[in-house]
């Protein structure tokens, strides 16, 4: 298949449905499900969108759930939808659904990309922009129902994302082309930085729409990381949201519940190259950053330890730069994902505050 067979977020390991075995698969952002056999190629059995989010197997037969992007999950059987949980949310607001689109990044590479228009999308208006990094960064923006987008959406940005070299869903090749320091790929920070702006310029020359003079960009874990080496190394940006980030990669090593796997992606452990650790750290960039930057973090971060935002904001702050940082109590890696109710809410609301601030407050332009 060429495919990742072992999504993230997991959905359930593979099941044996008497002779075979049922197992999702990503694929250009959409799950499905395929079915294989001691003889039989691997064959797709549910499939397309709305994308699968979880399964079962009993007696021969498939269940599974199943979400598009204006839709939360609801569970099926085969093509019949067996509930209806969704039906009063979908109901009371206008959800917005991605338009795709394709950029071409150095070396020709095609990149998979999605637009969504603002909420009470106006034709001939012009809108703010955010650009959204996925984290990982082997995982991908598939075409589920994503709240992020909704809210962005609905709070009248346009939403653009991709998933660039080092997602998932595409092949190994694609997925590996970030991993090492030149030994397998071309390390963070490099062709995948590329391809981000391939579909920032792509998005510019189709959608008018979109007001080149307001652009934001963010992302967490991975997208945090990518976030903060943006606008390290472009002014483009008009205000950014580092969030959960990965920003010095030297204190990583030692503080994260898996820093130590770094060297996958640096193509060696911290002490045989410290050099290239500083090289692939934001942080070490930083008086290069003049984009107003709102770092977010949680307090009991394990796989990016709360030192990651405070090791950027301090140098920025020591620079006069502009940047603010909200940390977030007894929260964790997934604050965005299962955090308290309240911190949730709450971090929508400095997150769109912060982009209103730099994005909105001013005239669009022509």
């Amino acid at each position: 298949l060429d495919r990742n067979c072992a999504p993230y977020p997991p959905l359930r390991e593979p099941v044996w449905d008497g002779d075979g075995v049922v197992f999702a698969v990503e694929d250009a952002g959409v799950t499905h499900l395929y079915r294989a056999t001691r003889t039989e190629q691997p064959r797709l059995v549910v499939g397309g969108v709305p994308t699968v989010t979880g399964f079962d197997v009993r007696a021969g037969s498939i269940v599974h759930t199943a979400s598009s992007p204006t839709r939360p999950s609801e569970v099926y059987n085969g093509a019949r939808r067996l509930s209806d949980v969704a039906h009063e949310f979908v109901a009371q607001r206008e959800l917005v659904a991605p338009e795709r689109f394709t950029a071409v990044s150095t070396g020709g590479a095609e990149v998979e990309a999605w637009v969504m228009r603002p909420a009470d999308f106006v034709p001939g208006r012009r809108y703010p922009m955010l650009l959204n990094i996925h984290g990982g960064p082997f995982s991908q923006y598939d075409s589920a129902f994503f709240d992020e987008f909704q809210v962005y959406a609905g709070a009248g940005y346009v939403v653009v994302y991709a998933n660039p070299r080092g997602s998932s869903g595409y092949s190994e090749a694609w997925g590996r082309a970030i991993r090492g320091d030149g030994s397998e790929g071309t390390g963070w920070g490099s062709v995948d930085y590329d391809d981000c702006m391939a579909v920032v310029d792509e998005a510019l020359r189709r959608f008018e729409f979109i007001d080149p003079e307001r652009l934001g960009v963010m992302g967490g874990s991975y997208g945090g990381f990518m976030t903060s080496w943006i606008v390290a190394h472009t002014t483009r940006f008009q205000a950014a949201v580092s969030e959960r980030a990965v920003n010095q990669f030297v204190s990583q090593w030692g503080s994260s519940d898996m820093g130590w796997d770094l060297k996958g992606y640096t193509g060696a452990f911290l002490y045989e190259d410290p050099q290239t650790y500083l090289r692939l750290s934001p942080a070490t960039y930083a008086a290069a950053i003049e984009t107003p930057l709102l770092i977010l973090h949680s307090e009991d971060d394990l796989r990016c330890p709360v030192e990651q935002a405070e090791q950027l904001f301090v140098t920025l702050r020591l620079l006069r730069k502009p940047v603010e940082l909200v940390r977030f109590p007894k929260e964790s890696h997934e604050l965005t994902r299962s955090g308290s109710p309240v911190h949730r809410v709450q971090r929508f609301e400095i997150v769109l505050e912060w982009f209103d601030r730099y994005l909105k407050r001013r005239p669009p332009s022509d």
